[in-house]
């Protein structure tokens, strides 16, 4: 807290089983807080399925100060809150927007963000503090997460910890002997301690209980301390008069504390809400602004011990006292807990919360209303739809095993043919999704085949790219493509997506030369069509425009790609759309702009808690010759890296070892990537040109013959400058005598038609090395320094050196270059300078990033000291 007050923020999970004092001790800190806004909320049991409850108690206080945050991530907070258009933002979006009110907040006075028991917050909640927490380094913000089980709660293992213990046992006496008024007998004090094992709150409870009950302590059989706090409990509960117990259901039942709401709740029951200072003397409940329960365990021992019949009359009341303008959602979910029968009124309303929660990103809690409503509705016509759609939100919410009993019931129920085929196309998916197995995918193509021809394109399209980045079977996506093709046949079409679709198969299935006439066509049909703005397949599209190296496509492609995913907040696209534009830069020679692609494309993965796809990072890294950094990568990928990773270091690993003249290396890795391709499995084209070169170096110059047919196919198939130039020295490499000459000069003039710097200064690196070995000096200095000048300048080290070795050879010592100041920047200080240095403001870069202008401006003060600077206008001069 004190950290937090001078601008470094932080946060901390204080960790123990229920009672150990994790409530006590926050409390204890915040009551000794000067100056901080303290914003509270608590997880509950009956509201984890409902999206951003825990968020509605900790944000509501601060709401108005909305007005200072950018449009969008107010409008995210709106929606969300019910205070605008019921729309659907981005997890990533919304979380920013959390960060960008607490941080509204705090420029004020210091915020204190207590979450207590963590492991009963939705999802929706869970997953926007967590992205907070991780965030607030730079912030006057502090974020204390209460929780029992820190492992059951995703996001919170990774935040510094504070455990705590049980009391030692000279503590425990002291606390025994303080809550008693009247000594205890030894052998009752060793009995409760040795049931307590240190918990202060079964200390506590135990001694109240001997005293006024007469009980010699607790019996020492309890299954644990919190089955034995929850009878404590309940016993004390059940000492209460009828009235005033069902008072504390009602209270048990209505998560959030509203005492106006519980007051109207009790009128409709008949019950007098002053019985709530009964249940208070008894020790159950805390009276204030809100009510609270003492423990948590008390509200579940209470909720848990009371009659089914008392639960659905406190749930009743409830729902008719909650306003159904501003609540609706809990209205309906209260009214769902007061149903005995079956209702269709209450299943209606349970769908129309569904259909909210889904426009709100719940997708757990659209599927948990969903589910009751299928319970719920009468049998006859809707019921199994509703269980079918309960069953496929579960599956996009990551529970196929609950998705595949919901079908089951679904499939006992009255369906039409429609609703029989939905269940087999929805069974198809959940098994898929399961095993990725030959035979789940073949089962979902036919499932698509004969269930749903009207989604089949986009789904084949889905599940091609899931084979391309997902699965490594041997020639797995070859056989994903003779199955689809089966089912599919070339059609007339001329929409985009069914030009990708053809343009796909024929890549998987077709020698090169008969593939690229559909690839081409889908490039050319997504470059002209205006309505090419669905940003996921275009990610697939980007893979097909790089293996046919057109570049001027390429580069129009992947910064469409990336602009369409911005502008769509496609947040979870991307990443992959960053990673495709940052190869075509590498290609282009523009690495700094590559890595500020990659390092914006990690910095979403890190907001989104997704793993990166390392493939491009490592290619940059190949054309870097920077071993070191390739090594870490490689080592973080594990064993087997997913298939479009492993095609990437397959050709990152021929370029960086051609880069640093280890031509075996280098061949070796570019023949597991030809042995991929001829198997049916995803490899990179461009790994081609690489293997020709390992294998003349290397002295096998018969390992290149397949590779040069493969050029040659490509290049006849689709004469482009850039596929040209490579075939031209491809066969230059392996060539002998006065043709190569020409073969060489012909490659360096196609290269300069395009925009591959860096292609283009190995093809002069080449040359000059073979100029050089046919004992023409002045020709090979000539081509050997522009090439050592053009690696340089571009960053492509171990080329450059290679240059540079070849250049002394020639009696030439190469013109060193200057130290480029930025490479003292870390990649995330350069990536924001980029920005910064290209307009952007500290708010804008916060929102490309997922950080807060605040951590911005901390950042742009270590470039400024480590540059020499002092300003944005200084930045914008430098050359970044």
């Amino acid at each position: 807290m004190t950290s937090a007050a001078a601008g470094r923020g932080g946060a901390m999970v204080v960790a123990g089983e229920a009672g150990i004092g994790k409530s006590a001790l926050i409390d204890a800190v915040v009551a000794e807080l000067d100056g901080f806004e303290v914003l509270r909320a608590a997880g509950t049991e009956f509201e984890q399925d409902l999206p951003y409850a825990t968020l509605h108690q900790l944000c509501a206080p601060v709401l108005d100060h909305r007005t200072g945050l950018p449009v969008v991530q107010r409008r995210a907070l709106e929606a969300v809150f019910g205070l605008g258009a019921q729309t659907s933002p981005d997890p990533l979006t919304f979380g920013l927007a959390v960060l960008g009110l607490l941080h509204e907040v705090a420029r004020k006075r210091p915020v204190c963000c207590v979450v207590d028991d963590a492991q009963w917050v939705d999802d929706a909640s869970r997953r926007a503090l967590v992205f907070v927490a991780r965030r607030v380094a730079a912030e006057r913000i502090a974020v204390v997460f209460a929780a029992r089980d820190v492992g059951s709660v995703s996001g919170l293992a990774g935040l510094p910890r504070l455990p705590l213990a049980g009391l030692g046992d000279e503590d425990a006496r002291a606390l025994l002997g303080a809550a008693t008024q009247a000594g205890l007998d030894a052998e009752v004090v060793d009995r409760i301690l040795a049931e307590a094992r240190g918990n202060p709150l079964a200390l506590l409870e135990f001694a109240h209980r001997t005293e006024p009950f007469g009980v010699p302590g607790p019996r020492r059989c309890r299954a644990s301390v919190v089955d034995t706090l929850e009878e404590q409990f309940v016993h004390r509960y059940e000492r209460l008069p009828d009235a005033t117990r069902l008072l504390v259901v009602l209270a048990a039942a209505e998560p959030v504390g509203d005492l106006g709401l519980l007051r109207r709740a009790a009128e409709l029951l008949g019950l007098d809400a002053a019985g709530f200072t009964l249940a208070e003397n008894a020790g159950l409940l805390v009276l204030g602004p809100w009510l609270r329960f003492r423990h948590p365990l008390v509200r579940s021992a209470v909720y848990a011990s009371a009659t089914p019949g008392m639960r659905r009359r406190v749930h009743s009341a409830l729902a008719e006292a909650t306003d159904p303008e501003t609540d609706l959602d809990r209205r309906a979910w209260h009214r769902a807990h007061a149903a005995v029968d079956a209702d269709e009124s209450v299943a209606a309303e349970l769908e129309r919360s569904a259909d909210r929660a889904r426009l709100r990103g719940g997708v757990a809690a659209a599927a948990a209303f969903m589910e009751r409503a299928g319970q719920l509705t009468p049998a006859g016509d809707r019921q199994a739809g509703r269980l079918l759609v309960a069953a496929q939100l579960r599956l996009q919410a990551g529970a196929p095993d609950t998705a595949r009993a919901l079908v089951a019931r679904a499939e006992r129920r009255s369906m039409d043919e429609p609703e029989r085929a939905g269940a087999r196309l929805l069974r198809a998916r959940i098994d898929y999704q399961l095993s990725h197995s030959p035979q789940a995918t073949a089962a979902l193509v036919d499932a698509i085949a004969e269930s749903a021809p009207d989604q089949a394109r986009d789904t084949y399209l889905e599940a091609f790219a899931s084979f391309m980045y997902n699965d490594n079977k041997p020639g797995g996506l070859k056989d994903l493509g003779v199955r689809i093709r089966e089912r599919t046949p070339r059609r007339e079409s001329a929409l985009p997506a069914d030009l990708l679709l053809d343009a796909l198969l024929d890549q998987t299935m077709l020698p090169v030369g008969q593939a690229v006439p559909a690839m081409r066509d889908a490039v050319a049909a997504y470059r002209t069509a205006p309505s090419a703005s669905e940003p996921w397949p275009m990610n697939l599209l980007c893979q097909v425009v790089i293996d046919l190296r057109d570049d001027e496509a390429m580069d129009e492609i992947t910064d469409r790609q990336v602009d369409v995913a911005r502008s769509q907040g496609a947040l979870a696209l991307l990443p992959q759309a960053l990673r495709y534009q940052a190869i075509a830069r590498v290609a282009a020679g523009r690495f700094d702009e590559a890595a500020a692609a990659l390092g914006e494309a990690r910095a979403v993965d890190e907001a989104a808690g997704t793993a990166p796809l390392l493939g491009p990072e490592l290619i940059l890294t190949g054309f870097r010759g920077d071993l070191d950094r390739y090594r870490e990568l490689r080592g973080s990928m594990g064993r087997e890296g997913r298939p479009f990773e492993t095609a990437g270091e397959h050709y990152a690993r021929a370029v960086l070892n051609n880069g640093l003249g280890d031509y075996e290396a280098a061949l070796d890795a570019a023949l597991a990537a030809q042995r991929r391709h001829r198997a049916g499995s995803y490899a990179i084209w461009s790994v081609y040109p690489e293997l020709v070169e390992a294998a003349v170096r290397a002295g096998r110059g018969e390992e290149a013959v397949a590779a040069l047919e493969h050029l040659e196919a490509l290049a006849r198939a689709h004469p482009l400058p850039w596929i040209v130039a490579e075939w031209l020295q491809a066969k230059a490499l392996l060539g002998r005598g006065a043709d190569c000459d020409t073969l060489y000069r012909q490659a360096i003039g196609h290269f300069a038609r395009t925009r591959v710097r860096v292609l283009h200064a190995r093809a002069r690196l080449t040359y000059g090395e073979w100029l050089r070995r046919e004992n023409r000096r002045a020709e090979a200095r000539d081509e050997l320094r522009a090439a050592y000048d053009m690696l340089s300048r571009i960053g492509a080290r171990a080329f450059a050196e290679r240059a540079a070795r070849e250049l002394r050879a020639t009696g030439e010592q190469p013109r060193r270059h200057g130290e480029n100041p930025l490479g003292r920047l870390t990649a995330q200080e350069r990536l924001i300078a980029g920005k910064v240095a290209a307009g952007a403001t500290s708010k804008e870069v916060g929102v490309m990033l997922f950080l807060s202008p605040r951590t911005i401006d901390t950042h742009l003060r270590n470039v400024y000291r480590k540059l020499g600077i002092s300003s944005r206008r200084q930045l914008r001069e430098m050359s970044l």
